[in-house]
């Protein structure tokens, strides 16, 4: 491919990589001193509910593979990636002793990924709550948030020095959703005050790690990982644009205001009210969230909500849920990713990024999660072993024509990462859906063979564009 035929190109320095977890690559569980998650445990507890009996201890052991891993994405054209430190490999129980094991384990990762010319963006959490802390209630409880600003302090001090892009959480709305509204993550529980105080109590303990990061005089940029899903209401009629307005509230601006303007948004601050679940918080709390606003925004993406108004009234008997407001829609015609059951919408990417432009000061950001999720890729392995993933590669393609459009319109996106760089294991899904640019062949000790995807992107990162 020659330069000149470059007709999507993007700006000198963009980050072109993935991104990936602890729990869902390491594999490892209970090895080197490592405790339990809340993973490991609802395994033990309810193997049924995963995909296949597939559990966390052996994942895509990256744990066992890094350097080969590593080998791999700089091969592949990464420049950069984004992982996540395991809180109960670092501190088995979540708030006591810190294990030598993970700080060698984390130490020497950092290392090779520098030694790459990858630069590591490290999160801190994803979804991976330490199960002793789990135990007295999670993010419910108050001295969680304590455990969690001491670890993120011990991870600055440990690594800062080469780290120089923080997250302090991927998509804390999940939590609150999967553990406490919709029942797809530990704890199962259906208590929407507890949500809202594991929503809050999220949103404090990044804040006071964003403070102790500035207060230990660190030189990097921290910032917190969003899945933002544009709420698209079904027509203008008033009705569905207020539900598209409160599912907005609930389900994107709950942490991105927060997180960007330092307060929340007075829709949701209403509802909250008015049904009586505002959130137990201390004096203080609301001006630490104030002033420790993020330096950086990552953005995940996969597909967009369709809202409309309610049809019915909802069961007064029932759980409080937040479709209380709305009801979700399916938009005839839509365009589907047939595998995972997920409508492909390339332009919302592009209306991210305007809003985030108009709206969040055209706050520094970049696409942190994209992806296609496929059930049975091994159908497209070709006779030299090699997925022909091209599906994949027409649906980066064409979220990227969409980022390209943004970024000629001004907007401050710096990067884009893929979910994920290989196939892992994703939570109750397991191997189900195969999202990465190399795949990983579970049969033959997790082997790696890099798939067409893999191929193009690396010319896309040589280019830097398309």
């Amino acid at each position: 491919m020659t330069i000149n035929r470059v007709k999507y190109s993007f700006p000198d320095g963009f980050w072109w990589g993935s991104s990936a977890s602890g729990p869902q690559t390491e594999g490892a569980a209970d090895v080197d001193g490592k405790g339990k998650n809340i993973w490991d445990h609802w395994y033990e507890e309810e193997p049924n509910r995963f995909f296949n009996g597939v559990g966390p201890q052996k994942t895509s052991q990256f744990y066992y593979k890094y350097k080969e891993d590593i080998q791999l994405m700089k091969e592949i054209g990464h420049n950069s990636f984004r992982m996540s430190i395991s809180w109960a490999r670092l501190i088995p129980d979540g708030a006591g002793e810190v294990n030598p094991k993970a700080v060698e384990f984390y130490n020497n990762v950092i290392n090779e990924f520098i030694a790459n010319d990858v630069e590591p963006f490290v999160n801190l959490f994803h979804f991976d709550m330490p199960y002793e802390l789990q135990k007295i209630g999670g993010w419910t409880n108050r001295s969680v948030v304590d455990a969690y600003e001491r670890y993120a302090r011990i991870c600055f001090e440990l690594f800062g020095d080469r780290v120089k892009k923080w997250f302090t959480h991927n998509e804390p709305i999940v939590p609150v959703e999967g553990g406490y509204l919709y029942d797809f993550h530990y704890p199962n529980e259906v208590d929407f005050g507890k949500a809202v105080q594991v929503g809050f109590n999220t949103i404090l303990s990044s804040a006071r790690a964003i403070k102790a990061y500035k207060e230990m005089g660190q030189d990097g940029k921290i910032g917190i990982i969003l899945n933002l899903t544009p709420s698209y209401p079904r027509s203008q009629h008033p009705a569905d644009l207020k539900a598209s307005v409160l599912a907005d509230a609930i389900f994107n601006r709950s942490f991105l205001d927060p997180s960007v303007k330092g307060v929340f948004p007075e829709e949701l601050v209403q509802i909250l009210k008015e049904e009586g679940y505002m959130p137990e918080f201390e004096s203080g709390d609301l001006e630490i969230i104030k002033q420790n606003t993020v330096d950086l925004l990552g953005v995940n993406y996969y597909q967009p909500r369709r809202v409309k108004a309610k049809e019915n009234l909802p069961n007064p008997e029932a759980p409080f849920m937040p479709d209380r407001y709305f009801d979700n829609y399916v938009m005839p015609g839509r365009k589907m990713n047939p595998h995972r059951g997920w409508e492909i919408f390339e332009k919302g990417v592009y209306d991210i990024l305007v809003n985030l432009k108009e709206n969040y000061g055209n706050i520094e950001c970049f696409i942190s999660e994209n992806g296609m999720g496929v059930e049975g890729e091994e159908k497209f392995r070709d006779e030299n072993g090699i997925i022909q993933d091209d599906y994949r590669i027409e649906f980066i393609e064409e979220h990227l024509k969409w980022v390209h459009k943004a970024i000629q319109e001004g907007s401050n996106v710096k990067g884009y990462h893929l979910w994920t760089f290989m196939d892992n294991w994703s939570w109750t899904n397991a191997y189900k859906n195969r999202y990465g640019f190399v795949s990983v062949n579970l049969e033959k000790d997790g082997e790696r063979t890099i798939k067409k995807s893999g191929q193009w992107i690396k010319e896309v990162s040589r280019n830097n564009g398309f």
